[in-house]
């Protein structure tokens, strides 16, 4: 009983995406700051791209990086949790799987980079989970939300650009707004983002959502200043051929959650991790 919506600790979490902004329609107002905000495409120089069931947590200080952020998410909702006082934060592409350890691991990482820093608040942010006409994002919401619910510290949810609010109707095709974005680990500003490049070992590290892995790996080791893949165990995939030889519709239809949505890279990254 410990998630705070627009100020108020609550005894119950919203079970989904309407009913938070029937109850908060201030969350409205927050999302339309957000997508007020020109997308900006962001190089690698300084920056920690997060893929899919990946998190990484950094403080302002640190030296490698000025940008965190992920994109490509259309049924997957980005986490962002920051300290206020000390600028610490975690970035994480949850897609469903690993929720709970990771929410965890997300808040417990940012009071690590926070200690010996002014007293703040935990702040929680969402943004993705479009409305999709098979309510993946919504069931993805609702882990989110339960997950940070049960956990024992306050923790304040300052954002929430899902759902409707990230949805937008091209045709009769309901699409997502924001696919990605970035955070400033100096200032804290959050903005919608593109990233050209997704390095380093962009495939090997699909590849192992592609296997199956069910956890979120943490990639960043803060104290070090270093990248960390792995480890995690990784079987060649059978018939790899015969997904190789098939049509890039086929592989968006087949293997996508979403694929009427999906960005123009999907089928060549997809093609690329079964290469691995």
């Amino acid at each position: 009983m410990v998630l705070v919506l627009n100020g108020v600790l609550q005894d119950e979490c919203p079970m989904d995406t309407a009913s938070l902004f029937m109850q908060h329609p201030i969350y409205r107002d927050y999302a339309q700051q957000l997508l007020n905000i020109p997308t900006k495409s962001v190089g690698p120089v300084g920056l920690l791209y997060v893929g899919q069931r990946e998190m990484a947590a950094a403080a302002p200080h640190d030296k490698n990086i000025n940008i965190v952020g992920t994109d490509d998410a259309t049924t997957c909702i980005i986490v962002v949790v920051r300290h206020s006082g000390s600028g610490a934060v975690a970035l994480a592409h949850f897609d469903g799987t690993g929720v709970d350890e990771a929410v965890c691991t997300m808040v417990a990482r940012v009071q690590e980079l926070a200690l010996g820093y002014p007293e703040g608040r935990i702040e929680l942010q969402l943004i993705g989970g479009y409305r999709d006409p098979q309510s993946y994002g919504e069931e993805v919401f609702y882990n989110i939300m339960q997950s940070f619910h049960k956990h024992h510290l306050e923790i304040d949810l300052t954002q929430a650009c899902v759902g409707e609010l990230n949805t937008v109707l091209r045709g009769d095709v309901n699409c997502p707004i924001v696919y990605g974005v970035g955070v400033n680990i100096k200032t804290g500003e959050i903005f919608p983002a593109a990233f050209p490049e997704r390095g380093p070992d962009r495939e090997l590290r699909d590849a192992r959502i592609f296997m199956g892995a069910q956890n979120v790996l943490d990639i960043y080791d803060a104290a070090l200043g270093m990248l960390r893949i792995g480890p995690f165990n990784y079987d060649p995939l059978r018939g790899a051929d015969l997904w190789l030889a098939q049509s890039d519709e086929f592989l968006l239809q087949h293997l996508s959650s979403s694929p009427d949505v999906e960005p123009p890279h999907f089928a060549m990254h997809v093609s690329s991790r079964k290469v691995v």
